[in-house]
């Protein structure tokens, strides 16, 4: 989503260092407009005072801007520590000193590309989509190792780290699977390898290989390869979603708790499945968007009741 907010500022002169954490800096350096991708080491939610103050001596006097993209106090520390001379975000978590230009949070969140493109000072425009890129070699030798054909096989991402009130039921993605010609490739991280599994299990007893596993076992370099080369992605709404649309590849994506209205997949060729905007079905959900972790009904109708077979009939269209 920060993706247009960078092709931005480097359309205008800026040369771009991007600091990121491990697990999404290689995002990162399938960006183009991206110079540099600075690898911080942190923990992911730690303030590590110490660690900030020791990566802020190494790029003391390196840079002229830094902006800072999430809304955390720990977030806006290391361009502070470091003495950058324009430090550039919006307000939030008592961070006013840390930052030099403040923008104030808009009471009615914007769609997220809009969101960060305002950092640059700018209108958001239609054409702002994120887009990523990654060279034909590179993509090659990823499928090689993983054992992959190009666009001899769907992707399923089954994950959302948000919960389970955004995940599409095992089941369906396993009789989705079972349905279709190609194989299919379960993308994730360590943490959705038993879901993986519990999907890919009855496919693969009925026709061996069909399901192929690979959650937690890619690099996310490695998963970036395998969604550019894809033949079409099913997903929950999660960051693989969007990475996918970046890439421009053929996706169905199953929104239930969340909205598309605010973090849908910026692709033409994406289709959206979300009951709360279909008027055929009833009783409509006029619990939706909740945005819970966990359906406080119980029910989670506007996932459950979207079938295998609906989600097939799409998937033959894009």
């Amino acid at each position: 989503m920060t993706e247009p907010l960078l092709r931005r500022l480097q359309a205008r002169g800026e040369r771009i260092t991007v600091g990121a954490l491990p697990w999404v800096a290689p995002v990162y350096s399938a960006m183009p407009q991206v110079a540099e991708v600075i690898v911080l080491p942190f923990a992911r939610g730690a303030l590590q005072l110490q660690a900030r103050r020791a990566m802020a001596r190494q790029i003391k006097g390196r840079f002229d801007k830094a902006y800072v993209l999430p809304n955390s106090l720990k977030s806006a520390l290391l361009p502070a520590l470091a003495g950058i001379a324009q430090r550039i975000g919006y307000l939030g978590e008592m961070r006013l000193g840390l930052l030099t230009h403040r923008l104030s949070n808009p009471k009615n969140k914007p769609p997220m590309v809009a969101f960060y493109s305002a950092l640059s000072g700018e209108d958001c425009l239609e054409a702002d989509r994120p887009r990523l890129h990654i060279a034909d070699p590179e993509i090659s030798q990823a499928l090689a190792a993983l054992g992959l054909q190009r666009g001899a096989y769907h992707v399923f991402a089954p994950g959302a780290e948000y919960g389970p009130a955004k995940r599409w039921p095992a089941a369906h993605f396993s009789e989705l699977a079972a349905r279709l010609a190609l194989p299919v490739v379960l993308l994730g991280s360590a943490k959705d390898a038993a879901l993986c599994d519990a999907i890919a299990a009855p496919v693969n007893a009925a026709r061996p290989g069909q399901s192929i596993n690979m959650a937690g076992k890619t690099s996310l370099g490695q998963a970036l390869c395998a969604l550019a080369a894809t033949k079409s992605i099913v997903s929950n709404d999660s960051g693989l979603m969007h990475v996918a649309a970046a890439f421009g590849v053929p996706q169905v994506a199953l929104f239930g708790s969340s909205s598309p209205l605010h973090t849908p997949p910026l692709n033409d060729k994406a289709v959206v499945l979300w009951l709360k905007t279909d008027a055929s079905y009833q009783p409509p959900l006029d619990c939706a968007p909740c945005f819970q972790r966990e359906c406080p009904l119980g029910h989670t109708r506007c996932l459950n009741d979207i079938s295998a077979e609906r989600v097939l009939q799409v998937l033959s269209q894009v």
